[in-house]
Formats: structure tokens, C-alpha cells, sequence
């Protein structure tokens, strides 16, 4: 695969898409167990991602870099500054523009997400996007073969693993107990993410 801004917006599009069509669910699940807001925030900032031009940035990490500081500046809430800081760890590890392996991409994919571990001081089972994220980056470094189709499966496996789990971050963990039995609407949009991935970067 060879690397560029409009690779990188392929995968984008398709993420905003996802999550445009699952703005009901996500809103839901937030209604549920944080401030019913998640939808919403979710799919104004994707829509203001997909609305840039890649063909207006020089190389992929400069797009993605752009990529992150538009999430943190419109999806507000503690989404937008874990998401654009997953892109801007991303982005900082990504190759210069060109061909682009597994192991680049593995390398770029375990930055972002330990950039999210940093920012929301969260961990695999928290309860949080990580359930999703680091299943879904161990999967992909596991199945080289096919690594984004089983990274998205990874983070749909550890979507569905938050729901019996009680929140330890972020505005889920006031509800104690009584934050079991629903998915973290961040596992869930995270996954979206990947499913966009396996449509786009395979």
C-alpha cells in the first residue's frame, strides 16, 4: 500500500459514515451510562474531518495531524481530546509518504494507542475505547495475513466484553454498579473505527 493523504481520507470517510449511520446507537449507549451526548459529538466531528481535502496537505502526517486537531477542537467532551490524540501519536509515527507494511502500521497503531492509555490514565478493562483499541492492535501485530479485518473483529469482541464490566474512568465509573450491562459507547464508536479501516485500508 502506498501511503498518502487521500489513503488516509479513504479511511476517514468511511469512519464518518459508520458513525453517521450509528449515531442512534451511540447516543443511546451514552443516554445510559454518561451524558447522552456521544452521537451527537461523534458525528460532528467526524463530518468535520471528512470535510477536509486531503489533496491540500503535503503527506499523510501532516493530514493526520490535521486530522487530530479537528477532533479535539469539535467532537468536545473527554472523546475529542483521546481521539486527537490517538491521530497525533499516529501521525508522529507514521512513514513518510510511500509504501507502508505491517510493521509500520502496527507501529503507528500501538503509538496511538498508548497516547490514548497516557491522556485518559486507562487501562484494558476500564471500561473505556482501550477494551476495544488494544484487543484490536494486539489482533492486527497477531494476523499479519489479514490484519485490519482481525483488528476489527478484536475491537467488536472487546466492545461486547464491556458490557457486563463496571466503568473504573471517565463519567461511567459515578455510576458504580450500576454501570454494568451496557457497551462503553467509546469501545463502540472505537470499533467503528476499525470496522472503516477493514473497509478501506485491507
Amino acid at each position: 500500500m502506498e501511503l498518502s493523504p487521500q489513503i488516509l481520507g479513504g479511511w476517514l470517510d468511511a469512519f464518518a459514515a459508520e458513525v453517521a449511520e450509528n449515531e442512534a446507537l451511540l447516543t443511546d449507549l451514552d443516554r445510559q451510562i454518561g451524558d447522552a451526548d456521544h452521537g451527537a459529538n461523534m458525528v460532528r466531528g467526524t463530518k468535520a474531518v471528512a470535510a477536509l481535502d486531503p489533496a491540500d496537505f503535503a503527506d499523510a502526517r501532516s493530514y493526520a495531524k490535521k486530522t487530530a486537531m479537528t477532533l479535539i477542537s469539535t467532537i468536545g467532551g473527554a472523546s475529542g481530546p483521546l481521539y486527537g490524540t490517538f491521530f497525533l501519536r499516529l501521525a508522529a509515527a507514521l512513514p513518510d509518504d510511500g509504501p507502508i507494511g505491517h510493521a509500520a502500521w502496527l507501529e503507528a497503531l500501538r503509538a496511538g494507542v498508548q497516547g490514548v492509555m497516557d491522556r485518559g490514565k486507562a487501562n484494558l478493562g476500564d471500561k473505556t475505547m482501550l477494551d476495544a483499541l488494544i484487543p484490536a492492535t494486539d489482533a492486527f501485530e497477531n494476523e499479519p495475513d489479514h490484519p485490519w479485518q482481525s483488528a476489527a473483529d478484536a475491537a467488536a469482541a472487546g466492545r461486547d466484553a464491556t458490557v457486563p464490566m463496571v466503568a473504573r474512568k471517565g463519567r461511567a465509573s459515578y455510576l458504580g454498579q450500576r454501570s454494568a450491562g451496557v457497551a462503553d459507547p467509546g469501545a463502540t464508536s472505537a470499533t467503528l473505527l476499525l470496522v472503516a479501516a477493514a473497509r478501506t485500508l485491507a
